[in-house]
């Protein structure tokens, strides 16, 4: 099954940073139902090649719920960043996860370390899926979508049996959508697809804005397979601060699966190299960052 998972332009991994790493983990393994694939310290190599060396000898879980498909949650413990609120910076702003049953994971969760910001709600032009949205106690933001039809007009939405599955796209938020998108297509070669207009609540709610405010984002995709969607964020948002030489805090890194890193039109943080483990599987890995301040770590498919 993991070779037919890790075809190019898939998201293999989201990484979330905690500065409350044992509680965070609870929450993962808890009300999610997550199971620890992997344990241990983030190796010097690695950290490396995030770009983030400060990172090297900090706790690091690899997370996947045993029913879904093989892809993962990387926790890493962070230093605390006091000052950092979800959804107001420009980065990775959201995790979005396909769910089985959205109206029980809501009622379970509300009781957990998570808070609720969005409960479950059809979303205005769309029909086919139900979301709601929830900060972790880092700082994190997932989406947790239950997919009600599986096909839109450039996309194809994965639906499941499992609590709750894989991460099937990642939410960016760029201070210039143009910009982001065209490094996405340009440099990584997704494709770009549709962008709407649309009353986004999460961002209005976050800074304030009148419900009617209307946010712009593109998707960007692999033949049907969606990878991101870019929100246009509102002049309010500022650069993603955190602690010196560690990752950023709450939504971290994404990591794509991509075909060759040959074909890869950006500067990687550091050389391309090999690294153990279930994520990595021995397979050619190097980090970039976005015209957003994004990291993303890509790793080839074979």
């Amino acid at each position: 099954m993991t070779s037919s998972f890790d075809t190019p332009g898939r998201i293999k991994c989201g990484t979330i940073t905690s500065a409350c790493f044992e509680a965070s983990l609870a929450d993962y393994t808890g009300v999610l139902g997550l199971s620890v694939v992997e344990s241990g310290t983030v190796s010097a190599d690695l950290a490396a090649s995030w770009g983030a060396l400060a990172s090297a000898g900090r706790r690091v879980a690899l997370l996947c719920h045993a029913d879904a498909r093989p892809g993962f949650l990387r926790l890493v413990e962070a230093s605390a960043t006091p000052d950092y609120k979800p959804l107001r910076s420009f980065g990775w702003a959201a995790f979005e996860h396909t769910v089985a049953d959205c109206d029980a994971l809501f009622a379970d969760i509300q009781t957990s370390g998570f808070t609720v910001i969005g409960a479950p709600k059809l979303v205005p032009g769309f029909d086919n899926f139900i979301p709601f949205q929830v900060v972790g106690r880092a700082g994190e933001v997932l989406y947790l979508n239950q997919v009600l039809k599986a096909g839109m007009s450039e996309l194809d939405l994965p639906m499941t049996a499992a609590r709750v599955d894989h991460m099937f796209i990642a939410i960016l938020a760029a201070p210039d959508r143009t910009a982001a998108v065209a490094f996405h297509r340009d440099a990584l070669g997704f494709v770009e697809g549709e962008t709407w207009s649309i009353p986004y609540s999460v961002i209005n709610n976050s800074f304030g804005l009148p419900d009617d405010t209307i946010t712009d984002m593109t998707m960007t995709r692999t033949g049907r397979m969606p990878a991101a969607e870019i929100d246009q964020y509102p002049a309010a948002a500022t650069p993603r601060g955190g602690p010196p030489g560690e990752l950023p805090p709450g939504n971290a890194m994404i990591s794509f699966i991509t075909a060759s890193l040959d074909s890869v039109s950006a500067p990687f943080l550091a050389p391309p190299a090999r690294h153990a483990g279930a994520l990595h599987a021995g397979r050619r890995s190097a980090v970039v960052r976005g015209t957003a301040g994004e990291l993303i770590e890509l790793i080839e498919a074979q």
